[in-house]
């Protein structure tokens, strides 16, 4: 791989992996919205072309504008919009996400591209759970995960198609310094910085986190190596218990803050822990996670007690 593009590059992967290319020799053009300031969000570097460009404009990009992605080898697909929060179970917003995706793969091939890969979740296995289980009532947040498994399941047989290697990398919960949207770490850290409360579901649901730098170098050597047409869970490979994780946060960032268990309710599915499972990825990539949970959690507190 010599030249990517990277949808979502000013977001909280997609500047990990911008900068994990980079620094591996990648030429990269980073494509994210205009006025969010990307070229302070990202490496200096020779090597990087930022094209402001919203998601909806894909296919409608100038000459000028898609002079620089001529060349590329790999297309990241990791724009996305309502990614967190409340925007997720809006359907409008996740539903334009899908067809947003699929341009993707169109713009993909009229560059001349030879592989797309795309960033789904962990949500998308859970959706599946979910949507055929008698009886089930699944929070609104399942709009988000239907959404990414409509995006894997129609950009797959596009590709085909269009004569274009699709790799498919279902991420479990990426979390780390440079997040500012409010996920379950994120927004864990911040209320003890805050002195809030902190009160959880029971935790008995499986659960595996992944560092962000973890996760972008996972990304790269799914572009160089992941083979066509396969899907790819990407976690740390540590499953457990989504207490244990919390536990583990309390004891390095809060020691003496009480934790409750069991006074939120959830309205999820929990996997088993073989749908977590990571061999795949690493038989075909090699890759393996460098960052700890216990050391993830801190440097994520550090910074943003620092940011703060």
């Amino acid at each position: 791989m010599k030249k990517a593009i990277v949808t979502g590059a000013g977001g909280f992967i997609g500047r990990a992996l911008t900068a994990e290319l980079l620094a591996h020799g990648v030429e990269v053009v980073a494509l994210d919205l205009a006025g969010i300031g990307l070229a302070k969000k990202l490496p200096n570097s020779d090597g990087l072309h930022i094209v402001e460009c919203n998601l909806s404009r894909l296919l409608s990009l100038s000459e000028v504008e898609r002079e620089p992605l001529a060349g590329a080898d790999v297309f990241y697909h990791l724009g996305w919009a309502g990614s967190a929060g409340d925007a997720r179970a809006d359907y409008t917003v996740q539903l334009q996400n899908v067809q947003w995706s699929l341009d993707a793969v169109n713009l993909a091939k009229q560059v001349g591209c030879a592989r797309f890969v795309g960033a789904g979740s962990i949500m998308e296995k859970e959706s599946g759970f979910v949507g055929n289980a008698q009886g089930a009532r699944p929070g609104v947040a399942y709009i988000y995960g239907t959404a990414k498994l409509a995006t894997h399941c129609m950009t797959k047989p596009l590709t085909a198609q269009l004569g274009i290697d699709h790799v498919w990398a279902m991420i479990t919960n990426a979390y780390g310094a440079g997040e500012s949207s409010p996920r379950f770490i994120n927004a864990t850290i911040r209320k003890i910085l805050a002195g809030e409360p902190l009160e959880f579901t029971a935790g008995t649901q499986n659960y595996d986190f992944v560092y962000v730098t973890d996760v972008a170098k996972a990304f790269r050597l799914l572009g160089e190596a992941g083979k066509p047409f396969c899907q790819y869970t990407l976690g740390s490979g540590g499953v457990k218990p989504l207490r244990e994780f919390i536990e583990d946060l309390g004891r390095t960032l809060a020691p003496d803050w009480p934790l409750h268990f069991g006074n939120v309710p959830y309205t999820g599915v929990n996997l088993p822990p073989e749908e977590f499972a990571i061999d795949d990825l690493v038989r075909d990539t090699g890759w393996a996670a460098e960052v700890s949970f216990v050391e993830g959690v801190r440097m994520t507190y550090d910074w943003i007690k620092e940011s703060a």
